[in-house]
């Protein structure tokens, strides 16, 4: 599904649901998605989701970003005249800040077990990536504030939810926003050139709202490009008559260029008024820690755009059916 008002409608109708998926044995990847609200059923989605909500809660949005921007500017402060975004900053800042905040006793143990997990998270997974997630759900147990398997397992899962997404955002803003180093080298002869950033594209003036910012690359480079539904019900939607067990694919890049939700779709702009983003879901499945997201990634861009310009290598993305991650980025450190 492509359309916007399809995806909203088929995000927020109880008849389609998240695929279900096996449990495991207790400390494995396969336990851990049988106990997360992420892979829930809907009679015990509710009370595990509660688990993170009120984790979440406990936590200032406003904290996080200054968290993260000190944090990241350290980084820098060590990283001499070039670092990689996606290694340095995206995925190991927001991790390292929420899993601290969340009770953790080592957050750089835990966003290294992180990152574990999330790389066999979704059903698919090769069997090597899945040991190596079994080993490191272990960790993350032990690093755990003490609490019941459940409580825990949810903890956890909120981490692993924030691990790809957060860094995809963070690499997608870094591109799209930050200034281009003039002085670096051209891509080699022959090769297609990164995509403009948006900041070309638009002429935005170095000091608007990195949140604000953040919201529109959201929308137009979403990290999660899509989610997958089945229907538990016979149903119609986006013209189709759907019966029960139908595998959906419901496509947040598409439905975020929708031009019936968004006026000029491919451009650029910071602010718009529009139908409202996909991105984080919607319904009560919507994710319950998009505020925490985003304010982590403003302090991570925040410092970035203070201090770095991009580089001009090539862009790539790690293969992934529904992530768009880049694999590194460049920046200069001024």
């Amino acid at each position: 599904m492509t359309r916007h008002a399809d995806v909203r409608a088929a995000l927020t109708d109880p008849a389609f649901q998240v695929p279900a998926v096996d449990t495991g044995p207790p400390g494995t990847l396969a336990w851990l998605r049988g106990a997360v609200s992420r892979f829930s059923t809907p009679e015990r989605h509710a009370e595990r989701r509660a688990i993170g909500v009120t984790a979440l809660s406990a936590l200032d949005p406003g904290e996080l970003r200054h968290e993260a921007a000190r944090r990241s500017a350290a980084a820098l402060d060590q990283a001499g005249a070039h670092l990689d975004v996606m290694r340095e900053l995206a995925r190991p800042v927001p991790l390292r800040v929420l899993a601290d905040r969340l009770g953790l006793t080592d957050p750089a143990a835990a966003g290294t077990a992180v990152a574990a997990v999330a790389a066999a998270y979704h059903p698919g997974a090769g069997p090597a990536l899945v040991r190596r997630a079994d080993r490191a759900v272990a960790t993350l147990l032990t690093l755990c504030p003490p609490a019941t398997p459940e409580i825990r397992a949810n903890l956890i899962g909120l981490l692993v939810q924030a691990c790809d997404a957060t860094a995809g955002l963070i690499g997608a803003a870094a591109h799209h926003l930050l200034p281009a180093d003039r002085e670096a080298a051209d891509p080699p002869a022959g090769k297609r050139p990164a995509d403009p950033p948006a900041r070309e594209q638009a002429g935005l003036p170095l000091r608007e709202g990195t949140a604000d910012l953040l919201a529109e690359v959201l929308r137009i480079d979403p990290p999660v490009r899509a989610t997958r539904r089945v229907t538990v019900a016979a149903v119609r939607l986006g013209g189709q008559d759907l019966p029960a067990g139908s595998p959906v694919l419901l496509r947040f890049d598409a439905a975020n260029r929708d031009p019936e939700a968004f006026a000029e779709p491919a451009a650029f702009r910071p602010g718009r008024p529009g139908a409202g983003l996909l991105t984080f879901g919607a319904g009560e499945r919507g994710c319950p820690g998009d505020r925490h997201a985003l304010a982590l990634a403003t302090g991570v861009l925040d410092v970035l755009r203070e201090r770095c310009l991009r580089t001009r290598d090539l862009l790539r993305h790690e293969p992934h059916p529904t992530l768009r991650i880049p694999t590194t980025l460049g920046v200069t450190v001024r």
